[in-house]
């Protein structure tokens, strides 16, 4: 059974320590159970495979849920409360998670979110929304607003994230809400 806790600073993120049952064979890991969760459902899984050296976000969105889990590698996930009204808003945390300590993430609507990967790395992630290209957001990176310390100078970045706006050029009209 997975342990579920919130993750400390930013509220609603929680952490899922999961279980992994491992014998000479190998190892069972449970990644996601619907029952965890019950107050959503999963209408999307994803993976996306990165190169050493990748930093994918910050992305946010106003009505996506994600869920993480890292199949392979190792990332440093950023987080930052964007939410207009949060008790945490204006939140930011930096969490590790990798193949050897086997947790997911889940991320609720209006926290940005992003990760870097120092080394090649799968992750694998589900949504409870098909992809909405209305609800796809994102904010730099690198915004000193939110000070992110990802460990990274010079990641290789999407056209997407480089272009990413700073948080001060977003409008309050845009910003997801509590």
């Amino acid at each position: 059974m997975a342990d579920i806790q919130e993750s400390g600073i930013i509220r609603g993120v929680r952490r899922v320590r999961l279980a992994a049952h491992a014998d000479e064979r190998g190892a069972f890991l449970e990644t996601f159970r619907q029952a965890w969760f019950p107050d959503w459902e999963v209408a999307q899984a994803n993976c996306s495979r990165s190169r050493e050296n990748v930093l994918r976000g910050l992305h946010f969105h106003r009505r996506q849920i994600d869920y993480w889990f890292v199949a392979a590698g190792h990332i440093r996930v950023g987080l930052a409360d964007l939410r207009e009204g949060s008790p945490t808003q204006g939140g930011t945390e930096v969490l590790e998670m990798s193949e050897n300590d086997p947790i997911a993430l889940f991320i609720p609507p209006g926290v940005a979110h992003g990760y870097y990967a120092p080394v090649p790395s799968t992750l694998i992630y589900l949504v409870n929304r098909t992809y909405d290209p209305d609800d796809e957001l994102g904010v730099a990176w690198d915004d000193k607003d939110l000070g992110i310390p990802w460990g990274a100078t010079d990641p290789v970045l999407s056209p997407r994230d480089r272009n990413n706006p700073r948080l001060t050029e977003i409008p309050a009209s845009e910003r997801p809400h509590w």
